[in-house]
């Protein structure tokens, strides 16, 4: 691996954003929290300290000896800054009045971080805490109307810190203040590209599997399939793809999938286990369970084909970093937002080893990989679909009966988004079917059958989304559409959360 930025994660909210701005300028960096620091080698150019919801003054917040690093560049937000500056004797005080939202800063000295950022600058601001009696340490270079302190210089050092979030869009220069941190006091190229990328991937590859055969739980999305293009490239038919009918797909969707992958290249053998996944799923409610059952089940059938493979040694999967981050907290894995059948390794009875080429990767960087693979656009368009498919889109109990009017309805939304040209508006869309039953009136007579939730999000990566905005009249269309040709369903609602507060998927 080349060049690298890390990120030291505390816990904010937006530590994923830093990490999609420093890859915008095709550099490379990594998120960690703060209790798993990586060893640290000549590669590392940079290291960024993250916000966090923790004030630096309670006892149990988070910590990281950054000290530790004297020649390495460094850049604290808010939180981040906060440490720095407590740790070089400035006093961290608690604000009569939070900041919160945009600010317009002051440049009170030149530096490099701040290089042609322009006075009266917006930025965004989110602290209750602020620094105050700044030490002889440090040089203020920026300031707001209500903070003294909106970024600094440690003096002597390579060290800076911001108060505000650069990372963030409100945040009007905020790209310009990475990329100077990034090139000017790192210096860094900016020479991570996809072509360097796919390139250094491959000869990894082939390096790892030489003779081996590695089989791929092929489902159709783009991770999977980029996945099984950038494998194919270094190890050709060595590569066994499978695509298993686990019943809980998308309407016609399996018959499509084989279909769409007829004359693309790959070695693809489709399994039809619906009914192992339906016995699996029999009697769970709880969506941990669900999802843990259609893992466990996604092994057993990949045991089985894997005995039918000679020299089958490696699993490979399209697993990307978000699935890695949400898996892994800073306060350990005990705190994680759901579990990923894709994520925490394999029975050692399967003796199977498993590589993960995209791990690295955000969703977007996952598609411009597939670009320059060449892989067809209907592919590549296709929105994410969660791993354990239509069961986490079924709150309650999965049963056969549930899952036809999921697919039926589903099909309706997703076929009148492409009718309408809208689908590759959104980045991700479906439906979601409710453990209730409301009343209702069809043909004079009274009814009381089930609920579904239209959900469409825009996002670029899916670590945060926002309701997407369609209109009255084609929400109307589809309503009516759905309660008049899905039997089993009389009312239909849209779901209007972001992430956060709330997740893309319901379970």
């Amino acid at each position: 691996m080349e060049e690298k930025i890390l990120i030291i994660d505390f816990g904010s909210q937006y530590t994923q954003l830093i990490a999609r701005r420093i890859r915008e300028l095709n550099v490379y960096c990594e998120i960690h929290p703060f209790n798993a620091f990586p060893k640290v080698d000549n590669k590392i150019k940079g290291i960024i300290l993250s916000g966090s919801p923790y004030s630096v003054n309670n006892n149990d917040s988070p910590n990281f000896n950054f000290l530790k690093f004297p020649e390495i560049p460094i850049l604290g937000i808010c939180y981040g800054a906060q440490l720095i500056a407590k740790k070089f004797n400035c006093k961290i005080s608690q604000s009569n009045t939070r900041e919160y939202g945009r600010a317009k800063i002051s440049i009170r000295k030149k530096s490099k971080i701040l290089n042609n950022i322009k006075l009266d600058s917006i930025v965004w601001m989110s602290h209750g805490d602020s620094i105050t009696d700044v030490s002889s340490d440090l040089e203020i270079i920026s300031s707001t109307n209500d903070v003294n302190v909106a970024a600094y210089k440690v003096k002597k050092h390579k060290i800076y810190g911001l108060q505000f979030h650069p990372e963030v869009t409100h945040t009007v220069h905020g790209s310009k203040i990475l990329k100077n941190f990034t090139f000017s006091i790192c210096g860094c190229k900016g020479s991570w590209t996809s072509k360097k990328f796919i390139n250094t991937s491959i000869l990894e590859i082939k390096n790892k599997l030489k003779n081996d055969k590695v089989i791929l739980g092929l489902s159709g999305g783009v991770d999977s399939s980029v996945a099984a293009f950038l494998i194919n490239s270094a190890v050709g038919d060595n590569l066994v793809c499978v695509f298993v009918d686990n019943g809980l797909l998308r309407k016609n969707e399996y018959e499509n999938v084989l279909r769409s992958y007829k004359n693309l290249g790959l070695n693809v053998i489709g399994v039809n286990a619906k009914n192992k996944f339906y016995s699996s799923l029999k009697g769970k409610i709880d969506p941990e369970v669900k999802r843990k059952a259609i893992g466990k089940t996604f092994i057993d059938i990949f045991e089985q084909e894997s005995k039918k493979i000679k020299n089958a040694k490696w699993l490979a999967q399209g697993t990307i970093y978000p699935d890695i981050i949400e898996s892994v907290s800073v306060k350990g894995p005990s705190a994680t937002i759901k579990s990923h059948h894709n994520v925490g390794g394999l029975p050692k009875k399967m003796n199977l080893k498993i590589i993960e080429p995209l791990n690295t990767l955000f969703k977007d960087e996952v598609r411009k990989i597939g670009i320059s693979l060449n892989i067809p656009k209907n592919i590549l368009n296709r929105h994410p679909f969660p791993g354990p498919g239509l069961a986490i889109r079924i709150l309650g109990e999965v049963t056969e009966k549930r899952i036809k009017i999921l697919q039926e309805a589903d099909h309706i939304f997703i076929s009148s988004l492409i009718k309408e040209n809208l689908y590759n508006d959104i980045w991700q869309a479906g439906v979601i079917f409710l453990p209730i039953k409301s009343v209702g009136v069809m043909g004079d007579e009274r009814t009381y059958e089930n609920v579904v939730v239209l959900r469409a999000v825009n996002s670029l990566d899916g670590m945060t989304a926002d309701w997407s905005k369609l209109s009255s009249d084609f929400l109307s269309k589809v309503s009516n559409e759905i309660i008049n040709k899905v039997r089993g369903v009389n009312r239909v609602v849209f779901d209007i959360s972001s992430k956060p507060p709330a997740t893309i998927e319901w379970e």
